[in-house]
């Protein structure tokens, strides 16, 4: 059975936005293999707290994903 483990900022997303990325990961994965993975597809978002989340030895958070959206 397909395990996704998606990791955002802590409150990046709205419940609704949770649901939509489950929903949409589910269908990703039905549509590659078998929709009969459908019912036993794991989508797991985790929560990561800002500035435990670096790229390029630089600590990220919630702000710096907003500025990169804004622009």
């Amino acid at each position: 059975m397909p395990l996704i483990d998606v990791k955002v900022f802590k409150d990046e997303l709205t419940d609704e936005q949770a649901k939509e990325l489950i929903a949409k990961f589910t269908d990703a994965v039905a549509e590659v293999t078998s929709d009969k993975l459908r019912d036993v597809t794991w989508i797991v978002i985790n929560e990561v707290k800002d500035g435990h989340w670096g790229v390029g030895g630089n600590a990220l958070g919630l702000p710096d994903v907003k500025a990169i959206m804004a622009s």
